[in-house]
Order: C-alpha cells, then sequence, then structure tokens
C-alpha cells in the first residue's frame, strides 16, 4: 500500500516505528519475557544437564554481559548524539529528523540494551530465588543466543560507524527519504485526488473549511475524507497542500453539502504539527538538500565541492520525477479536488538558494547552469519554464557576484552552449 494512501492511524504507528524508544521497550520486553520463561519449562530438562549446568557457570557470564552491555550502550549513544550533532552542523538542522529514523541505530542500540536488560533481569531472579535448580540450562542457552546477537550487532555497529554523520552518509539518506516521497507523488498526482486548478470554478454554494489548528499540514487524510462523503452530490475542495504552513481559523478549502459533523471530521483528518515531515511533502527532501548546499558554501565552511555534489543529487531526482508517469489516469477520489505539487516549487526549493549563494563561484555557477538547462529540456513542460526562468536568473546573480568579466563571459557561453562539446 503507498504510503499516501495510509490512515492517520496508519501514519501515527509508522511515525511510532521509527522512534528510538520503541524498539529499546520492546528488546527489553522480551528479555524479561526470556528470563521468565526459563522458570515455565524447568521441569522438561533433564536431570543430567540440570547437574551439569547449575547457577554458578551462568552467574558470572551474565555479570560479564550486564555491565558490558551497560558501558557499551552508554559510548554507543554518545556516539550516536555526537554523530547525529556533527552532521546537523555541517549539512542542516533538519537533517537531524533523518537520521534519527535511522533503523540501524536502532536495532544496534536495541540489541545492546535489550541483552542489558536480559542479564540483570536473570539475575535478580536468580538472587531472589525464583528460579528453580533446573532453571539454570535454558537461562545458559538464552544466555548464548542474546552473546551471538550482540556480537552481530556489534559487528553490524562497527559497519555502520565508519561512515555515521559523515556528508556522504547524510546526503544519502536525504536522497532516499526525498526520492521515496517525489516517487510517489508522481505516481499518484494530487495524493489521489482530482487536479484543483486556479480557474476552477466553484459551486455558489460552498461552504468554507477552516483550519482546527495553528502549524504545518503534515499528513492528509484523503482516504478517510472519502470514506466521510455519504452522498454522491458532496465535493470537497482543499487549497492546501503537505507542507502549507496554515493558521488556526484559516479557510484551507470548500465543500457542498457537508454538515456541520462532517466538516470537523474532515478537517480532522488533516494532521498539522510543528514541523514539516517527509511523508507526503514532495518539496521538502529537496529544501533540506539545497539548505545543506548553502551551508557548503557559506564563508565559514567554503566547500563548494559539496554544493557541486548536491546539485548533481537534486539533479538526478527532478529528471527521475519528471521522467515518471502516474499510475492511472483516472482519480483513486472523484469527489476530492487537491492541488498537485507546484513545478515552479519543486525548482525555487530545489536551486533558488544556490543560485544566490553560489553566483560568485564560477565552478557551482556552471554546475548548476548545467542542471538547469537540462531540466529546461524535460518532459514536463512547467518544470521545464520554471528552469529557464531560474537559470536566467543565476545569470543575474553571477553577473554582480563574479569578481573577473572572464568569468562572467564563460558562464554567459556555458548557458548558451550547455553541452560540454564545443
Amino acid at each position: 500500500m503507498k504510503l499516501q494512501l495510509l490512515s492517520t492511524t496508519g501514519m501515527t504507528l509508522l511515525r511510532m516505528s521509527r522512534k528510538l524508544w520503541i524498539r529499546v521497550a520492546l528488546m527489553a520486553l522480551l528479555a524479561v519475557l526470556a528470563s521468565a520463561i526459563a522458570i515455565l519449562f524447568e521441569s522438561y530438562i533433564p536431570i543430567g544437564l540440570q547437574n551439569r549446568f547449575t547457577s554458578n557457570s551462568v552467574m558470572p557470564i551474565l555479570t560479564i554481559l550486564a555491565s558490558g552491555m551497560l558501558a557499551v550502550s552508554t559510548f554507543s549513544l554518545n556516539v550516536m548524539v555526537t554523530a547525529h550533532n556533527a552532521a546537523a552542523g555541517q549539512a542542516t538542522p533538519r537533517v537531524h529528523r533523518i537520521l534519527l529514523a535511522d533503523t540501524t541505530t536502532h536495532t544496534v542500540l536495541a540489541t545492546f540494551i535489550g541483552a542489558f536488560v536480559y542479564s540483570l533481569s536473570a539475575m535478580i531472579l536468580f538472587k531472589a530465588g525464583f528460579y528453580p535448580e533446573g532453571a539454570s540450562v535454558l537461562v545458559l542457552g538464552f544466555t548464548v543466543a542474546v552473546v551471538v546477537l550482540v556480537i552481530l550487532a556489534l559487528l553490524r555497529w562497527i559497519h555502520h560507524l565508519s561512515d555515521l554523520g559523515s556528508m556522504d552518509a547524510t546526503l544519502a539518506s536525504t536522497e532516499e527519504i526525498t526520492r521515496a516521497c517525489l516517487m510517489r507523488t508522481r505516481r499518484l498526482p494530487s495524493l489521489g485526488a482530482q487536479r484543483l486548478t486556479r480557474d476552477m470554478v466553484l459551486p455558489s454554494e460552498a461552504e468554507p473549511l477552516a483550519s482546527r489548528a495553528t502549524g504545518y499540514v503534515q499528513f492528509i487524510d484523503l482516504r478517510a475524507i472519502s470514506d466521510k462523503l455519504t452522498s454522491d452530490q458532496i465535493r470537497v475542495y482543499l487549497y492546501v497542500r503537505p507542507g502549507d504552513y496554515v493558521i488556526k481559523g484559516q479557510v484551507i478549502g470548500h465543500a457542498t453539502g457537508l454538515g456541520e459533523m462532517a466538516e470537523t471530521l474532515i478537517t480532522k483528518s488533516l494532521t498539522i504539527g510543528r514541523y514539516r515531515t517527509f511523508e507526503q511533502d514532495a518539496s521538502y527532501g529537496l529544501l533540506v538538500l539545497s539548505e545543506t548546499a548553502s551551508r557548503a558554501l557559506s564563508p565559514g565552511i567554503n566547500d563548494p565541492g559539496t554544493a557541486i555534489a548536491v546539485i548533481c543529487r537534486q539533479e538526478k531526482l527532478l529528471l527521475d520525477w519528471a521522467h515518471g508517469t502516474p499510475d492511472s489516469d483516472t482519480p483513486l477520489f472523484p469527489r476530492l479536488f487537491l492541488p498537485d505539487v507546484s513545478r515552479r516549487a519543486l525548482i525555487e526549493n530545489t536551486f533558488a538558494s544556490t543560485a544566490r549563494d553560489g553566483a560568485g563561484l564560477i565552478e557551482v555557477a556552471e554546475r548548476l547552469q548545467d542542471a538547469l538547462s537540462t531540466l529546461a529540456e524535460g518532459p514536463e513542460p512547467e518544470l521545464a519554464g520554471a528552469a529557464r526562468d531560474l537559470a536566467a536568473r543565476a545569470l543575474e546573480y553571477a553577473d554582480l557576484a563574479l569578481p573577473l568579466e572572464s568569468e562572467k563571459k564563460r558562464l554567459r557561453d556555458r548557458s548558451d552552449n550547455p553541452s560540454p562539446w564545443p
């Protein structure tokens, strides 16, 4: 199922699954259950094994595991926080929320803390006398399994630490989440509704829909809204998309044939929060990449290579989006109307700040002109027109910022002949 078709509840559960403490809590719960299971199955252990493996052979291992995992968990958390702060400082603070959703880090830390909770709970049960003598065999078996999981997690963690917080890894993670959202919006224009255009005339009896909160539109549950439309005569026209900032009481749409109760249910189908998110916001990831390029071009960092790498990634993302096609020509929700993603906003969010901040560096300005020229020749007319407009503005920025007339002439020649061949 596509993410856009998730319900609000499904979206909430998806977000919860990306939180670090959820996996840690689940692993800790499993650890406690594993310790308790040994009590229930003690009677099935052969006497010979019970006599061979006593609590004295298990307790030292549990002690080492508990102390070692506490130290490793503390160290790993410190490494994670340091790497995330470094990435946010090098790229943009917005990238921090992408890194927090890193499932590899979550799983590794959950394994370490789960092993600590398991060993600690087993030691407590031994000392409190809850374990019968034969339970030591099962506890030892569980302990060996936990040690194997810890070793695998350590190997995975060592490999992951090799690029955790690096610029390349940060850009790759941002590009991946941006691509997923962009291609979903391409396959399902207007999130499955009919496209609402500026020249569309609304019915005279349409009643306004007001925002119930102030913040960013994060998620629109169009399936829930469609399910509330009990009559074929009802039409809902929403003016906002995920990523738009709204004020409480602001008119965000109109509807025909709705009662007061249905109107409230529809506005509640819009998730509004303090931050922009990536689930349905097509241009947010492009904006985060653009902020990374601008940070790299700041005098304190002065890293045009990163800015050029970002431009290359952004160009590929928009080209793939432009060459994509919708899954179906028929809207999934024909009685709902929603604006499609703005092509001009895609170009502006992607390249506008780089055009301004990189205007004084000929290598950045040339790469930007090449990217915009490629997009201007793409199959999407609105996107191509926006790319041509921004290319002209980028040339104006460069005329003001480049120190040498020879560089200005070189850039103009490059924009007139974007091909690398003379």
